[in-house]
């Protein structure tokens, strides 16, 4: 069996908030203040429910926070939409994390789905 770092699911996942934590430091302070903790606890959770779940014994607990994983990413996405739109990210940052959600989320999915037993 795989180590949870060793997932391509969960690599994705650190990828991503990874590239969150380190691009907060560039944003001004009224985003840090208002969506940059928030995106950061968002994008964190991603890869730590994975994890969690990973460590589960019953294929019900894992799959339920896989799915809390899921939610992560979709608050994560939604972050990101605010912060381009009012211009904290811009083009070509904007499509380096539509790169990275565009592979995790359907990996997730999956990942969530090959999980046995239903949440």
């Amino acid at each position: 069996m795989l180590l949870v770092y060793e997932l391509d699911v969960y690599r994705l996942a650190e990828k991503l908030s990874n590239m969150i934590w380190y691009d907060f430091d560039k944003w001004n302070n009224k985003a840090q203040k208002t969506i940059g903790y928030q995106i950061i606890r968002s994008a964190d959770s991603i890869s730590a429910n994975i994890a969690e779940g990973y460590g589960r014994y019953t294929s019900l607990d894992r799959k339920r926070f896989y799915l809390y994983s899921r939610g992560s990413l979709e608050e994560t996405k939604s972050w990101l939409r605010k912060l381009a739109k009012r211009k904290i990210l811009f083009d070509s940052r904007i499509t380096e994390y539509k790169k990275i959600i565009d592979e995790l989320g359907p990996k997730l999915n999956a990942f969530i789905n090959s999980t046995k037993g239903k949440a």
